[in-house]
């Protein structure tokens, strides 16, 4: 093959290369919901696929953004249709719980909505009563309730430090205000506010 008609071929595979991932990035997006099999799925990392032989596809890796859970998947753009799935975030005020129920207020129009705990599941571990949190829902249906990345908390039980001891990274158990355990640096004392990460759980400094 001569040199001029090798590049235009070379220049003509590089133009559709460059088409079909265009259109990868315009069938799905990293950071969006899709409703897939009647279940609501976030994308985390997707990689358009150009086979020597046979249709392009898109690999990707997807969350189950209310059961939990990741999954690998191959769709075909030339024949797969991906719905978008609205996610509804609401910050509302958390009030207190009764039994199995949680109860939050819209602080616009004082409406509570109450939620199952099953729903609401650990989240509320580091938040207290009357803090604002962010309520997640599909088709009208709670399905998780997301606390501040970070809170401050008053320590109401934890063992003396020892005067002196300075050991690096040493911890001690601390209970805090909600009821909740968190592991503190010995020369944090019972009474103290301290700063957590809601998100792991980790002590972050004293407040």
């Amino acid at each position: 093959m001569r040199k001029g008609i090798r590049m235009k071929v070379e220049s003509a595979d590089l133009a559709r290369l460059r088409r079909n991932y265009r259109m990868a990035d315009a069938y799905i997006e990293k950071g969006t919901t899709y409703e897939i099999d009647g279940k609501v799925f976030e994308c985390l990392e997707f990689l358009h696929v150009k086979p020597g032989k046979g249709s392009a596809f898109v690999r990707t890796k997807l969350k189950d953004v209310i059961n939990g859970g990741v999954i690998e998947r191959t769709f075909n753009p030339s024949k797969d249709v991906l719905k978008k799935a609205f996610i509804e975030r609401k910050d509302v005020q958390y009030l207190y719980n009764d039994g199995d129920l949680f109860y939050f207020m819209d602080m616009e129009s004082f409406e509570q909505t109450p939620v199952g705990k099953d729903d609401v599941g650990d989240s509320l571990k580091f938040v207290k009563e009357n803090e604002m949190v962010t309520m997640k829902s599909y088709q009208g249906k709670v399905f998780s309730i997301e606390p501040p990345f970070t809170v401050e908390l008053q320590i109401t039980e934890s063992e003396p430090g020892v005067k002196g001891n300075t050991a690096t990274g040493a911890t001690k158990p601390a209970i805090v205000e909600t009821g909740a355990q968190v592991m503190v640096p010995l020369f944090v004392e019972q009474g103290e506010k301290i700063k957590i990460d809601t998100r792991t759980g980790q002590y972050l400094s004293r407040a």
